[in-house]
């Protein structure tokens, strides 16, 4: 209370310039991107929606009606105590006409006795083994040569989708001939496991059905998740599937927009998968995440960037520099002003960094009120009970997902450390490493022209 009544009387004694140059870092950065932009965003997307109701129950009886097959593609190592559920869930979806194609990419577990067991009973459609471990890239790769849909669903093995998903992501590829992806809406399942699992789900509501929407609500999505994500098969082709990883549903992403197509996001087509339980295991899986934006962002993809390229799109632009500008250069100010008011507010720091906490937390609940709109009464009982997890975002998101996003841009930066990660086979990542060198040798001396 004391503290509380500290920091009143702290706030009190600012005039409101004063108020705005102490925490300038919420109010010009994070209130004007999660509060105001998305709140417009917001707007936008019930508007859209609206516009589209009719459209879209007329785009549901075409796609019934025409009834193309899709093949739903799932790649994976050692996923085979997932797969019986993955399959039967399949069968409950509304959209029937379905392939499922399982490739296992090296396990050494008994995935290939449980997937050769569902084939013969009809729950899987083809089953591929890869003796040697090529990479998530690889087996999608090798996947899509044998599938025979329209429309290619791309689903990790432990996740679960809504009857109704796979439905409510097709429909869009009868909306627009254009679009070339759709995202589904990826949920934690195993929010129950541990404050860091329920923590996760609050983030994901926040930075996957609010934020990836309202992407989408702009134009400017630039991710499709590889959890679940749907296809149309001719533009996977065309940019020859999947490349290597970490970063690849965002690569693949960003490459379709290159050639023109439209990506949008689906918050109704929703899936659950687990997340780590362990803080320890969190920060690595994001470690390795978070290196895409520069790996692929401000390396592979920044001729986006460039407004002199003849074919450069203003959305593509956009796109790019939304993720550069918040989550990169933005991301360096925050430790500026951080180690701004160390130094030269020490004796203010502890009133300071209270204030800064309440200011997130009303961010926080402003953002997951803006989830609720969207989601409806799709959400669960039990994310609405964590919801009370809120006090903890501001915590969560400063002291441990800053700090190893910084470490994981910092480090790919300096040491490029994604072509060295188990994630992939040394063999896949020193070839993708190698081409790379090549590539840029061959632009040095004029070999490569765009």
């Amino acid at each position: 209370m004391e503290l509380l009544n500290d920091a009143l009387n702290f706030i009190s004694r600012l005039s409101l310039f004063e108020i705005i140059v102490t925490f300038w870092y919420f109010f010009f950065v994070d209130s004007l991107r999660y509060i105001v932009i998305n709140g417009i965003g917001l707007i936008k997307y019930f508007i859209d929606s609206y516009r589209l109701k009719d459209r879209k129950v007329l785009a549901r009886q075409q796609l019934f009606m025409e009834s193309p097959l899709v093949s739903v593609l799932v790649p994976g190592k050692n996923e085979g105590k997932n797969l019986y559920k993955l399959a039967r869930s399949l069968k409950k979806q509304s959209y029937k006409n379905l392939e499922l194609i399982v490739v296992d990419d090296g396990s050494n577990d008994d995935t290939p006795t449980i997937a050769r067991h569902l084939l013969k009973r009809g729950l899987i459609t083809n089953f591929f083994r890869n003796e040697q471990r090529g990479g998530k890239a690889s087996a999608a790769n090798l996947a899509l040569r044998f599938c025979k849909g329209k429309f290619v669903v791309h689903l990790d093995a432990d996740t679960l989708a809504r009857n109704d998903a796979l439905e409510k992501m097709l429909i869009h590829f009868y909306l627009d001939d254009n679009i070339a992806a759709v995202g589904g809406d990826v949920r934690v399942n195993n929010l129950q496991a541990s404050v860091c699992a329920s923590l996760q789900s609050l983030e994901y509501i926040k930075t996957i059905t609010t934020a990836r929407t309202i992407a989408s609500a702009f134009g400017i999505l630039r991710i499709i998740s590889g959890a679940f994500g749907a296809f149309r098969t001719d533009a996977l082709n065309r940019v020859k599937g999947w490349d290597v990883g970490p970063g690849l549903d965002g690569d693949i992403t960003i490459r379709f927009r290159k050639l023109g197509y439209k990506v949008v996001h689906e918050p109704n087509a929703i899936c659950y998968t687990n997340v780590p339980v362990k803080f320890t295991k969190l920060a690595k899986q994001r470690f390795r995440w978070d290196r895409s934006l520069v790996r692929f962002r401000l390396r592979r993809h920044r001729d986006l960037l460039n407004i002199f390229n003849r074919n450069f799109s203003f959305l593509n632009f956009i796109t790019i520099m939304e993720n550069v500008v918040f989550n990169f250069a933005m991301n360096i100010k925050w430790w500026v002003y951080f180690f701004y008011i160390v130094v030269f507010h020490t004796d203010s720091l502890h009133i300071i960094l209270l204030v800064n906490y309440v200011l997130y937390l009303i961010s926080n609940v402003l953002q997951y009120i803006y989830a609720l709109l969207i989601l409806g009464d799709t959400i669960k009982k039990e994310e609405l009970q964590i919801s009370l997890l809120l006090v903890l975002m501001p915590l969560y998101s400063t002291f441990l997902m800053r700090p190893v996003r910084t470490y994981a841009h910092m480090m790919e930066l300096i040491h490029k450390v994604s072509y060295f990660d188990a994630w992939n086979p040394w063999k896949v990542s020193q070839k993708q490493l190698y081409s790379k060198k090549n590539t840029q040798k061959n632009m040095i001396f004029g070999q490569k022209r765009d």
